[in-house]
């Protein structure tokens, strides 16, 4: 008995080492993958198309020398479709809160159009046809956004600027026949607001649409007309006025960022 306890005791001491070392073995841990965070931090270059339009506002006075006064407003409806490109720069905050700088410039044919037909007081015709148009326009704005990881839908401001265009025509048929009217272009500062939203299709490649709104203030005019009715009498007429260009836009475009 006591030969077999020792024994027992001899056997428990050998396997206690083998044991021990099994329990310090190490068994592998699988590795959590990291998903790196998108950030929006950084240039860009793109480009867009889209369709603007509204109304121009045509306010215009006419004079004639010593004996008629005659104010009018016409309103013209205004369209087109405009094609451009776009480069900017962003900034994300620890906080999502994205800010960016971007400039803009289109080139579009934008443009409304009003002719009118009527008789005049001694029963001759008169036709008046006004257009204006808008060639080109662009943006100098900021952003103000909030990230979504990759979905970031943002506010935007800033100043515009764009070449205008205007010709008015005005043309009597009576005793004899005249024609008169102005046109020119000339290159206007104004602003803009709106809002818009982006997505990050890939690590650079994104997709947005936005909505601007464009005032580009308005462009003065006067011209001088002179027609013979009455008699061989000359009347003598002064016009004068002025034209607002304010139009709306919606745009969807493809950034490049770097």
């Amino acid at each position: 008995m006591k030969r077999f306890l020792l024994a027992t005791v001899a056997l428990a001491a050998l396997s206690a080492p083998a044991a021990a070392a099994d329990l310090a073995t190490k068994y592998p841990v699988k590795a959590v993958a990291v998903v790196p965070v998108f950030s929006w931090t950084g240039f860009y270059i793109g480009g867009n198309f889209g369709y603007g339009g509204d109304k121009f506002t045509l306010d215009e006075v006419n004079t004639y020398y010593g004996d008629y006064y005659s104010a009018e407003s016409r309103s013209v409806n205004s369209s087109g479709f405009f094609v451009g490109g776009q480069i900017g720069y962003n900034y994300q905050f620890a906080n999502n809160v994205v800010l960016g700088l971007e400039t803009d410039l289109q080139w579009t044919n934008i443009e409304g159009k009003y002719s009118e037909n009527y008789a005049t007081y001694y029963g001759y015709t008169s036709t008046f046809n006004a257009g204006a148009s808008v060639d080109y326009f662009g943006t100098i704005r900021a952003r103000l956004g909030y990230a979504f990881d990759r979905f970031l839908p943002y506010i935007t401001g800033g100043a515009a600027y764009g070449k205008t265009a205007l010709n008015i025509n005005s043309s009597y048929y009576g005793q004899g026949s005249e024609a008169w009217g102005v046109s020119g272009s000339s290159t206007k500062w104004g602003w803009t607001v709106g809002a818009g939203v982006e997505y990050a299709i890939t690590n650079n490649w994104t997709f947005k649409t936005e909505y601007l709104y464009v005032d580009l203030g308005s462009t003065d005019f006067s011209y001088f007309g002179n027609y013979c009715c009455g008699g061989g009498v000359n009347y003598n007429d002064i016009y004068s006025g002025s034209v607002d260009t304010k139009f709306h836009t919606l745009k969807a475009g493809v950034n490049y960022k770097f």
